[in-house]
């Protein structure tokens, strides 16, 4: 089985290409990206493509499979140019597979796809899918959603799978989460242990984390497993609330009320200080808790991590500096000091 990624030097890119590479079903993997990596994976091979203006049907002839997970998150202050990244990019992967004959595409949505939902039980895949419509981010992957819709109906003959994870973490993509949300200006090691004396503790924040090399995994079995299709939900227990945030960081939650969270989020993203805008708190505030039994009983996926263990490696990721050698997930892309997150500006180029 030949399999292409898209999107295969980042976060879920890198553990998915990995988990491919280890299994016997598959015999090479082509892994996409606008930069090339210098980390080496028996089975794959890197070539240049971006999503934006490459010829992927090129790249997709003979393929078994293909991934899609590229994704741009920033920049924040430019919305037409995530949108067009992420949705037209999309499309274009969307028409590429069907113009290449491609028996099977594997998307990775998201659980910020989802309409707002409850906190206090779980919701199975048949949960709406508009999104929160304030956070450029949740609009997308819905507008992405109905895209796929139409592909579906369009194209039977090919097998679509999307996979809606939690929120990914792994020890390695710690350096890039924290140039993606945090900015150049938050100290890695302030995250140790019994360095805060508090964290905010926002009431209605309880979200789902996923150890990414189980996401790996999952999309792994998507591939694989003949019988895998439609929307499947992916995510370890126990949920995140803030006593799981103090305990992993060794600090008191104290109350913060999420209008307050809220507004000081936003004048930092106004200075320039964060990248991450104060809507991406409140759509972490609106997301349901998914039901992922389905991905147990079609995918025979169950994750080997849990989401506080998942939470506590990006924390040691943070104090230890760890990375991978592909440029999205390398302290190099960083620049000496952070300088080149500076000179970019805080959010505003990707």
């Amino acid at each position: 089985m030949h399999v292409v990624v898209v999107g295969a030097t980042g976060n879920v890119g890198t553990s998915t290409a990995q988990a491919l590479a280890a299994d016997p079903k598959v015999t090479s993997v082509l892994g996409l990206a606008r930069r090339e990596p210098r980390l080496e994976i028996d089975k794959v091979r890197w070539e240049r493509a971006d999503v934006n203006d490459t010829d992927l049907v090129s790249h997709f002839r003979g393929a078994d499979a293909v991934v899609h997970l590229s994704w741009l998150f920033q920049p924040t202050r430019s919305p037409a140019v995530t949108w067009r990244t992420n949705v037209l990019g999309s499309a274009r992967v969307f028409l590429a597979v069907a113009e290449a004959g491609v028996p099977c595409l594997v998307y990775s949505s998201s659980v910020g796809a989802y309409s707002p939902g409850p906190k206090d039980r779980a919701v199975d895949e048949e949960w709406p899918t508009h999104g929160w419509p304030g956070a450029a981010y949740s609009r997308e992957k819905a507008y992405v959603e109905r895209l796929l819709d139409g592909f579906e109906s369009d194209h039977p003959d090919c097998r679509v799978v999307r996979l809606r994870p939690g929120f990914m973490f792994k020890r390695e993509a710690a350096h890039e989460q924290r140039r993606l949300f945090g900015g150049p200006f938050l100290p890695g090691r302030l995250v140790q242990p019994g360095r805060l004396p508090f964290v905010p503790a926002i009431p209605g924040l309880r979200f789902q984390a996923l150890h990414t090399a189980d996401a790996g995994d999952a999309f792994r079995r998507a591939v694989t497993n003949e019988r895998a299709r439609g929307p499947i939900n992916i995510a370890a227990e126990p949920p995140i609330g803030p006593e799981e945030l103090a305990r992993l960081m060794g600090a008191r939650p104290i109350s913060v009320p999420p209008l307050a969270a809220h507004s000081a989020l936003r004048v930092a993203w106004s200075l320039g200080l964060v990248p991450a805008s104060a809507e991406l708190l409140d759509l972490a505030l609106h997301v349901p808790i998914m039901d992922t039994s389905r991905a147990r009983e079609e995918l025979g996926w169950t994750p080997a991590h849990s989401g506080t263990e998942a939470m506590g490696e990006f924390f040691e990721g943070l104090r230890t500096g760890a990375d991978l050698e592909t440029p999205p997930l390398s302290q190099a892309t960083s620049g000496p000091m952070r300088l080149r997150e500076l000179v970019t500006g805080v959010g505003r180029r990707p």
